[in-house]
């Protein structure tokens, strides 16, 4: 039964609304086509050591590219399921502990449509093997290092390469703390990426950052 049968955690005090509609009459009046929505998708870094696992995109955009594996969340599915999916189906791993780890959401960060993504992390004791599948055109192992040069207080040059035999992929950004306390986050300018999709090369560096608490 979907929460739209079964609306009654959603029923408030159970008073109408200003225009004297009750929820039941609010959601029958209600078009979710109202505005433009986003579309979701998930994206997963996966570890094993000082490795990742990437796919290499089979189709547009960012075709040839190598990537995180992920896609978009279908319309009654949970973020994790879906990541968990994505991971299966592209690569061929599976049963793997996610952890969120933040949402991408840039407007132009997809020229197909306005996608928010949401990245998930895993960091296993041994490497599985990686078989593609799906839409992905390769999935491999790259081991990984990144380079760090403070710049001043809270700001820093990021180099990140990425190698598997003689195929060298690279990420660089200036990082910068923002915020104070407990609230604060990492912003990024100047990204540049070598034989990476999009702005994967970011997804990395956060992953790597809530993966091996270097930050």
């Amino acid at each position: 039964m979907s929460y739209l049968q079964n609306n009654s955690a959603f029923l408030g005090t159970g008073e109408r609304d200003g225009k004297g509609k009750t929820l039941e009459e609010f959601l029958e009046a209600y078009d979710p086509k109202k505005y433009d929505c986003p579309s979701n998708t998930v994206d997963i870094a996966v570890f094993a050591g000082r490795e990742l696992l990437l796919i290499r995109r089979g189709g547009h955009p960012n075709i040839g590219c190598f990537a995180l594996p992920g896609g978009f969340v279908e319309l009654r599915e949970d973020l994790e399921t879906a990541a968990a999916r994505e991971l299966r189906e592209e690569t061929g791993v599976r049963d793997v502990p996610l952890v969120q780890v933040k949402t991408f959401g840039a407007w132009d960060r997809d020229p197909r449509w306005r996608v928010i993504t949401t990245l998930y992390a895993a960091k296993l004791a041994e490497k599985p093997a990686a078989k593609a599948g799906d839409d992905a055109a390769d999935a491999r192992w790259f081991s990984w290092s990144l380079e760090e040069t403070p710049l001043e207080e809270g700001v820093s040059r990021l180099r990140l390469a990425l190698r598997s035999g003689e195929l060298l992929l690279s990420a660089q950004a200036v990082r910068r703390r923002q915020g104070n306390g407990r609230l604060w986050e990492f912003r990024y300018t100047g990204y540049e990426a070598e034989g990476l999709a999009a702005d994967h090369g970011l997804m990395i560096l956060e992953a790597i950052f809530r993966v091996y608490g270097e930050n």
